[in-house]
């Protein structure tokens, strides 16, 4: 048996220490008889009217899967004589015949999950009921139904379940706002930890906004709340019994909760729920830029206060921008009226923007604001924003090559078609200063900049030829410019942006 909550691997621990509170008359004393007034250590006078009122609306979700068969041949292992293993073998291949198929089997899991529409409306993780052959959906009172999956999302870890629930009167839960949790405000998680349905945590929003790498639009609350296998799906609750969160990640070297919990904000879970209940899956809007972080240098280079913003590395040709609305070296500051202050916010409040919908996208383009027009496009779940590959060693050039120069450690030549063919250019770069050589210690090479990337603009001014970069660099330093942005294009055509130290 399985229980589905996604477990993050956590660093080793070296070991596990506690902290013992002997409680006196009304004070907690810390060990060396340091007191802490226990008034004002302590949490709501009592939950159990609100776990009372909330608990039937949270169910177990508990799946099956049929693994084995016709398409593969486990041979039976050759142990040698007296081996421990042998008898567990023995019993799991006898009834096989030697060299045949192997028997199918099935693999059962149970996670959490909770009603959101008393007309049998069920939300849960997507994986808690992925690749399962049934699925079914198990109360309080011990009512048993069978769910089909009407819709999930693998990228915000979310699924939709639907039942039929006849006769029984199912109690729904609504959403609440995600966004006004504050750290220390107290929540509280009812789930199916380890098959013990029914089980009811109590603990505080330890913090928000957490990314915690496991997918593009992560924005997870955390909490101390006790989050164990069997939670994900679950609800975790405010104190006026709403959801604000859907419980669906740990981090534990053992399984267990340690105190750190992940859960999927109401006001992100709810526009993906709204969709698959409507459609059957999403519809995220797509700008269809590629983006990268803007650095205290790149900052510096642009003429920025501050690192703000997302900056446009590339315009995906036949995206919505690809009309020059949005070019490359913009840096994004504001999208349909929301400030970006990070990177990573962009791709998720577009997303969560209406597919067809015009927006208006503040951008700094070369030292000045300026607001712009976009129709957002649709992303499919099937695209891939493709990444610029690693750039190889030279290809063996030609004896007429043209005459370069060096600049921080950077051999420069211009790109004509000797230099396209020798270091398989793609037609897509039309014009720049090719990068030849990089040595090894230089500021260059700190940087990444690898041979056969071109340098297509500095400073947001287009160079062509290696004279112009030498003007460019000096113009920099002539107005007092301690790091120079420079665009890159790889072989492929892709871009992105380096800053090179030039004082």
């Amino acid at each position: 048996m399985a229980f589905d909550t996604m477990v993050l691997k956590p660093a080793r621990m070296a070991g596990v220490f506690a902290l013992s509170l002997a409680i006196t008359a009304g004070a907690a004393v810390l060990p060396g008889g340091m007191a802490m007034n226990a008034r004002a250590q302590e949490g709501p006078a009592s939950v159990a009217d609100l776990s009372a009122r909330l608990i039937d609306s949270v169910v177990n979700i508990s799946t099956s899967q049929t693994v084995g068969g016709d398409d593969r041949n486990v041979p039976r292992p050759q142990l040698p004589e007296g081996s421990p293993f042998q008898e567990f073998f023995d019993e799991f291949f006898d009834q096989q015949p030697e060299g045949g198929p192997p028997r199918s089997r099935q693999v059962q899991s149970l996670g959490s999950g909770f009603v959101i529409d008393a007309e049998g409306i069920i939300i849960t993780n997507n994986h808690v009921i992925e690749d399962a052959d049934e699925v079914s959906v198990n109360f309080n009172d011990g009512t048993k139904i069978e769910a089909e999956i009407i819709g999930r999302d693998q990228k915000t870890d979310i699924a939709v379940l639907r039942i039929d629930p006849g006769d029984k009167e199912l109690k729904a839960v609504s959403f609440g706002d995600s966004e006004t949790a504050r750290v220390g405000d107290w929540v509280l998680a009812i789930g199916n930890p380890f098959g013990l349905g029914g089980t009811v945590t109590l603990g505080i929003v330890s913090a928000i906004g957490r990314d915690i790498n496991s997918g593009p639009y992560d924005n997870f609350i955390q909490t101390d709340a006790a989050i164990n296998r069997g939670n994900s799906g679950g609800p975790l609750f405010n104190m006026q019994g709403e959801v604000i969160g859907i419980n669906t990640a740990i981090i534990s070297p053992s399984g267990g909760s340690i105190g750190i919990g992940f859960s999927v904000p109401a006001e992100l879970a709810r526009n993906v729920i709204d969709q698959l209940i409507e459609f059957g899956e999403t519809r995220r809007g797509w700008l269809g830029v590629r983006i990268q972080t803007v650095t205290d240098e790149i900052a510096e280079s642009l003429g920025m206060d501050r690192a703000d913003g997302a900056l446009v590395a590339g315009v995906i040709k036949g995206g919505p921008v690809d009309d020059g609305s949005i070019e490359p070296g913009d840096v994004i500051i504001e999208f349909n009226g929301r400030p970006i202050a990070t990177t990573r916010e962009l791709p998720r409040i577009v997303a969560d923007t209406p597919v067809g919908q015009e927006v208006d996208v503040v951008v700094i383009r070369k030292g000045e604001r300026k607001t712009v027009k976009v129709t957002l496009g649709r992303l499919e779940d099937s695209e891939e924003l493709a990444m610029a590959p690693d750039a190889t060693d030279d290809e063996d050039q030609a004896a007429d090559m043209p005459a370069t120069i060096e600049m921080f450690g950077m051999t420069l030549a211009e790109l004509d078609e000797t230099v396209r063919e020798a270091q398989d250019i793609d037609e897509s770069v039309e014009r720049g200063v090719v990068v030849m050589e990089v040595a090894s210690d230089s500021a260059a090479a700190e940087k990444g900049i690898q041979p056969g990337e071109t340098i297509v603009e500095i400073a947001q001014e287009v160079v062509s030829t290696p004279q112009e970069v030498v003007e460019a660099i000096d113009k920099l330093k002539a107005d007092d410019r301690r790091n120079a942005l420079l665009m890159l294009a790889a072989k492929t055509g892709e871009l992105r942006f380096v800053t090179i130290r030039i004082d």
